[in-house]
């Protein structure tokens, strides 16, 4: 999902790669939910939770500055969960299709 429609470019010797994905800022808002990171919480997991679909993990790990090489929710660890997500998908499609 988030890279089936960022292009595919080739270079001059025709090895293939991805054009740069560019993310939206992900600002705090009122409607925005909190919780406190548990035994066994994995971003894919929330994510599944509160969007129905676990592979917009990166919200929620844009939102709080976490999981660059690992899912895994840090134990005690406060979260953001943004739920205005259809409208960063809409910026992170805006950003990435022009």
């Amino acid at each position: 999902m988030r890279y089936g429609d960022i292009r595919i470019n080739k270079t001059q010797s025709g090895k293939r790669y991805f054009k740069t994905v560019k993310y939206p800022e992900i600002p705090k808002s009122s409607s925005d939910l909190y919780i406190v990171g548990q035994v066994g919480d994995r971003l894919d997991n929330l994510a599944n939770k509160y969007y129905k679909n676990p592979l917009l993990w990166w919200i929620i790990a844009r939102a709080n500055n976490i999981g660059k090489g690992d899912l895994i929710v840090p134990l005690g660890k406060q979260i953001r969960i943004p739920l205005n997500f259809n409208k960063i998908i809409e910026s992170f499609d805006n950003l990435n299709n022009q």
